[in-house]
């Protein structure tokens, strides 16, 4: 895997984008949220100008046009570049083949469980098994509805979240059902821990 110039997830957003056909930022904003795309990436659009000048500056985007709308400010319209193009396709491959080590909070709090009674936790682990299957219930809706408009290419993260989701309380549901049958393995030293 190689070393990028830019890790931004957002960067590879905007280069997919524009892939698509040049744009003004606010048409890049305006099209990520239109795709869903909000949902799978972490979009902060006070930051989108930032992104697309670095991009600018490492010849992945380049200036295709300057748009003027009656009284309205200039509009800068930016195109992909064959680099970008390149870019976007060597950091796409990268993503889709390596999996990478992520360090979700859920695992950090999964790792650390100890420190709280069995019993706090089979009521914490409810919640959050509420919680999911309201987060699967609704993520399986909003699929439902985008599938009427959007070809299914444009939904694969969409059907993995809820992939995800519907893992996760699977596996919640599981350990909560031998933390209260108490057969998780170790659960006499773990209630031990607390009888003090």
């Amino acid at each position: 895997m190689q070393r990028r110039k830019l890790r931004n997830p957002l960067a590879l957003a905007v280069l997919a984008t524009l892939w698509q056909k040049p744009m003004h930022p606010y048409e890049i904003a305006q099209t990520l949220r239109r795709q869903g795309k909000d949902s799978s990436t972490k979009i902060n659009y006070g930051s989108l100008y930032t992104v697309v000048q670095s991009l600018q500056k490492h010849g992945f985007v380049e200036v295709t046009d300057v748009e003027r709308q009656g009284n309205r400010p200039e509009r800068t319209v930016y195109g992909i570049t064959a680099a970008g193009r390149q870019e976007a396709t060597e950091w796409m491959s990268d993503l889709v083949a390596y999996p990478a080590k992520e360090y979700p909070i859920f695992e950090t709090a999964l790792s650390l469980l100890g420190v709280l009674h069995p019993d706090d936790v089979v009521t914490l682990l409810e919640e959050r098994l509420e919680s999911l299957v309201v987060q699967a219930a609704g993520g399986r809706a909003a699929l439902e509805k985008l599938s009427e408009t959007l070809p299914r290419l444009f939904l694969v993260e969409n059907e993995y979240q809820l992939h995800m989701v519907e893992a996760e309380a699977e596996w919640v549901r599981g350990f909560l059902d031998e933390i209260r049958a108490g057969t998780l393995p170790g659960i006499e030293e773990w209630k031990a821990l607390h009888a003090s």
